[in-house]
């Protein structure tokens, strides 16, 4: 059992986010497309996300964040309701000794993977990997549903403010979800014996539609911004998409870059040639060239040369221009 000390100060500053956390749902959310046993309401969202993202995408999320044990901290970043490009900043500047530190407490558990050893020495190749999965995962599996997902965060928030106002902070922590509050300590079952003790730093709350049922889920190290996951009830009718193509770049990016630029930086997402560009976007080579070129010079793409061709690559500047204002 884990257990959390409050003093007077830590229950003066017991507060709730303004709104879910991008960076948690993509997290959460890849614990739930990995337990198939969960909540029916995830079911359409579950088939669709495995049925639209490819393989390569999924593969070294799923290693990397596994449904049981622990994950790395560095990907989801304290604060609170992080959008996903403010998110994935701050995640993207986590030091690389910091980042080596948590992949290697993995192994702990079960044996790393080739490509987690490569995380964990912080290879330059394996971390734009990451960042790239990170944010095609997101574009395809958290932004379309994002409008839904923070309409049932939102009306969760409102509960538990109207809670705190009638009833007081207690009332709140005594209403958690596999929580049990014996002041000035709140238990929750399911966890290592433990003790965390707050010593004024209080708790931020953090609402998640993704956080599976009766189970929050605390940061391994809490560090002065101490947060608590929970899960919010999940509606019998499950998350709604929104009618803009989840493959497709946002309207906002559109906007900024043109529709065939924009196609053209969402299709390179996880890597590709000239070619394998021009393929996807429909195009002519010619114009695959021209569009990378321009996306180069405005540092949303790096190219490299691979043997006779080229590889054309993301970069984070490209990550948060395609995916920020999805979940901003």
């Amino acid at each position: 059992m884990l257990r959390i000390h409050f003093t007077y100060e830590d229950l003066a500053r017991v507060r709730i986010a303004d709104g879910p956390d991008a960076l948690w749902e993509v997290q959460l959310s890849l614990h739930a497309l990995q337990t198939h046993g969960r909540a029916v309401e995830l079911t359409p969202w579950r088939r669709h996300t495995l049925h639209t993202l490819p393989r390569e995408v999924v593969r070294p999320l799923a290693e990397i964040a596994p449904p049981r044990g622990i994950s790395p901290d560095f990907l989801t970043p304290s604060g609170g309701a992080h959008g996903f490009g403010d998110g994935m900043e701050i995640s993207l500047r986590t030091p690389k000794a910091t980042i080596s530190a948590q992949v290697a407490a993995m192994a702990g558990q079960r044996r790393l993977t080739p490509w987690l050893e490569a995380v964990r020495r912080a290879e330059t190749s394996a971390l734009r990997t990451l960042g790239r999965a990170v944010a095609i995962y997101h574009e395809g599996a958290i932004a379309p549903v994002w409008r839904s997902l923070s309409d049932v965060v939102a009306a969760d928030r409102r509960m538990r403010a109207q809670q705190m106002s009638a009833r007081g902070v207690g009332a709140v922590l005594a209403g958690l979800p596999g929580c049990r509050w014996r002041a000035p300590v709140l238990e929750i079952e399911n966890y290592k014996d433990a003790e965390v003790r707050l010593e004024g730093r209080g708790l931020l709350l953090q609402p998640s539609y993704f956080c599976e049922p009766d189970t929050p889920i605390k940061l391994c190290d809490p560090g002065p911004e101490p947060m608590l996951v929970y899960p919010t009830a999940k509606p019998a009718t499950g998350l709604t998409a929104s009618t803009e193509s989840a493959s497709a770049p946002g309207r906002s990016v559109t906007a900024l870059l043109g529709r065939t630029r924009a196609a053209a930086l969402a299709a390179i997402g996880t890597g590709c040639s000239t070619g394998e560009l021009a393929r996807r976007c429909e195009i002519s080579v010619g114009s695959a060239s021209q569009q990378a070129s321009i996306l180069r010079e405005g540092g949303l793409i790096t190219t490299r040369r691979v043997g006779t061709s080229v590889r054309h690559e993301i970069t984070s500047l490209g990550v948060q221009v395609l995916s920020g204002a999805a979940a901003s």
